[in-house]
Order: C-alpha cells, then sequence, then structure tokens
C-alpha cells in the first residue's frame, strides 16, 4: 500500500500545477508553493512544502501580498499551526476530509446518467456554467481548454438536461476525483453516488489502483458508504482582500 496521505496530497497538488502552469500561474518557493490564474476563482492556492512556521508564513504572506488566496493546511503534523494563520488574519472558511480507497473492482451504476468527457468550447462553457451552482465558485471555461488533455472534466445528463460535473486526475497509479457537483434542482435523486461510481469506473480502466478526493461535509457520508476511508483533515484559510 502506498503512503495514501502523501499520495493523496500529491495528486491535488499536481492538480493544482497542472491547471496553473499554461497560464505561467504556478510557482514554487524553498517553503511554500502558489498557484494562481488572474481573473479566476481557482485554483488560487498556496501551501507549504512542510509544517507551518511563523517565518515561512510571514515569507509567503509578503509574496502575496494583498491578492486573494486560500491557504489550504493539511492537519498531519498534529501540530495545530495553523493557529499562526488564524493569527495573521486568515479566516477560517471550510474543512474537508483526506479520503481514500483500493480500487479492486468495478463499481455498479444505475445508468440513469449520461456522460461527455469535455473536449470544445461549448461544453467547456456549459461545465464552467454548471460548476459554481454547485460549489459557490467559479473555473473559467480557458482553464478547461487549457488542460483537457490533462485533466478529465466531465458532464452528466440526467435525462438530457446538465446535471452535474467532476474531475478525474490520474498520476502514478492514483486517481483524484475532484469537483464532483450536483445543481441544486437536480439534487436528492442519488446522482452524486452515480456520478462517483461511474468515475471510479473510469480511473479503473486506466489502470488506477487507488482513488483519492477531499470530502465535504456534505459528501462524506456518501464517500464512506461507498468504501472510502477517512485519514486527515484540510482545514481551508482565505487570506488577502475577500
Amino acid at each position: 500500500m502506498p503512503d495514501i496521505i502523501k499520495a493523496n496530497l500529491d495528486n491535488l497538488i499536481s492538480l493544482w500545477k497542472t491547471a496553473g502552469t499554461p497560464f505561467n500561474g504556478y510557482v514554487g518557493c524553498p517553503l511554500f508553493s502558489y498557484c494562481r490564474i488572474e481573473n479566476s476563482d481557482w485554483p488560487n492556492r498556496l501551501w507549504f512544502k512542510h509544517d507551518v512556521t511563523p517565518d515561512a508564513l510571514d515569507e509567503a504572506l509578503e509574496v502575496i501580498g494583498e491578492r486573494k488566496a486560500t491557504i489550504p493546511y493539511f492537519d498531519i503534523h498534529n501540530s495545530g499551526a495553523d493557529e499562526y494563520i488564524a493569527a495573521k488574519g486568515g479566516i477560517l472558511a471550510y474543512e474537508q476530509a483526506g479520503m481514500s480507497i483500493k480500487l479492486e473492482q468495478p463499481f455498479s451504476v444505475e445508468n440513469s446518467l449520461t456522460y461527455i468527457r469535455v473536449a470544445d468550447t461549448t461544453q467547456a462553457e456549459l461545465w464552467a456554467t454548471l460548476y459554481p451552482q454547485a460549489f459557490g465558485y467559479t473555473i473559467g471555461a480557458h482553464i478547461l481548454m487549457n488542460t483537457c488533455n490533462d485533466l478529465r472534466f466531465y458532464l452528466a445528463y440526467y435525462n438530457g438536461i446538465p446535471a452535474g460535473t467532476a474531475i478525474l486526475h490520474c498520476r502514478d497509479g492514483i486517481a483524484g476525483i475532484h469537483g464532483v457537483g450536483i445543481t441544486p434542482e437536480m439534487r436528492n435523486k442519488g446522482l452524486a453516488r452515480e456520478i462517483m461510481g461511474y468515475i471510479l469506473n473510469e480511473a479503473i480502466g486506466l489502470n488506477a489502483t487507488y482513488s483519492t478526493l477531499q470530502a465535504s461535509k456534505m459528501g462524506k457520508g456518501i464517500y464512506l458508504k461507498m468504501g472510502f476511508e477517512e485519514q486527515f483533515q484540510i482545514r481551508n484559510y482565505r487570506v488577502g482582500n475577500w
């Protein structure tokens, strides 16, 4: 079994790097890295390569200045060092659970949905319209069109109506699942579970051995029922001119 916590974080960070690179938005520094795309809500993340220290945080905040950013604190050191971020004005915006599952056999799906992998501008614009309905922030169509050869963006349709989104990022045998969202009018139909099953089967078809994700409180229960295990917490702080 790989170091699944490291594999989870490596996949997540690789996602941000892949999104930012076409826009010259990824910058690596000795103590931290960050990714920022102008005129976009995402990824715009700054993360530390080791546990947060006051000196590393001061340096990071000086680099980003007044620009908006999210600092994800990976609670894997049991140190509570994210208190430094809060002390500098960081606002805890939301929490996630780092989860994983070993991919051993296909998942059953009801096949009430149809899927399209985003490959053109019209599909990218539709995906970008649906995504903020589920998550409250935007990922622009230009990001999809510049990364869709490396990242897999999916549209899900229910009875011909666009209903949900998903992102699959396979790297080093790990399938990172991100952005599984359902539009408000399509919720409470079991569609998130069905999208997950489909994407996991896609990952199996790509020879991934484990799948990882970062679950919201709303989604965690679904993933636990599917067999995912929770390994760590992520606390996301917002800094800058929000």
